[in-house]
């Protein structure tokens, strides 16, 4: 009678942490899209990541969890961070005068997740796929994810990185840039000033 109400109690346990946790995940992508300001943004970012990988610790996916912890909340997000503080209010400045696609493309977006999670549920309530792939212990391990890329996809994540790397620094150079012709508009007398 003991084990079976300590293991009652895991379970209630494991449930309280789902379900907060999949409520600050939901929370926190609500406010990634709703807040107007672009910091408070990506700290809602972070934490949504953070709510995801304690999702992923429930699985017992505890490489993905670290994973996403240490690459997405830890680095990309701290880059968006650096990003919006160099950019500063200028973040939005090259898309003044263009036409406003976000609306086509949210649009496409919202069409292909709704035919996603369709595809789910017509898949789940027919039993799944016909073709189920046969999953080895050694799925999703460290060694086996070292190994499929340092191996089998080498070429495509060094070729990643360089890209990312040409990205970061063609960013650093534009912004260079476009902060040396603020400061020599801004020394520079204006027409009216003169006339």
């Amino acid at each position: 009678m003991t084990v079976l109400l300590a293991s009652t109690a895991g379970n209630v346990l494991v449930w309280i942490i789902w379900v907060g946790a999949a409520l600050a995940l939901l929370a926190s992508a609500l406010a990634v899209v709703l807040f107007s300001n672009p910091f408070y943004s990506a700290l809602a970012l972070m934490a949504n990541l953070g709510s995801l990988a304690v999702l992923y610790l429930l699985i017992s996916a505890e490489f993905v969890a670290a994973a996403q912890v240490l690459v997405y909340a830890g680095a990309i997000v701290v880059l968006f961070l650096f990003v919006i503080a160099y950019l500063g209010g200028r973040a939005d400045a090259p898309w003044t005068g263009v036409p406003k696609f976000s609306s086509v493309a949210a649009v496409v977006a919202s069409v292909a997740i709704a035919v996603e999670v369709i595809v789910a549920v017509v898949v789940s309530w027919t039993g799944g796929l016909p073709n189920a792939a046969e999953i080895t212990a050694a799925f999703g391990s460290p060694r086996e994810i070292g190994r499929l890329f340092l191996a089998d996809h080498l070429l495509a994540f060094e070729v990643t990185s360089i890209i990312l790397f040409v990205a970061a620094v063609g960013g650093a150079v534009l912004g260079g840039a476009a902060r040396r012709a603020e400061k020599a508009e801004a020394q520079t007398p204006s027409e009216e000033e003169n006339g």
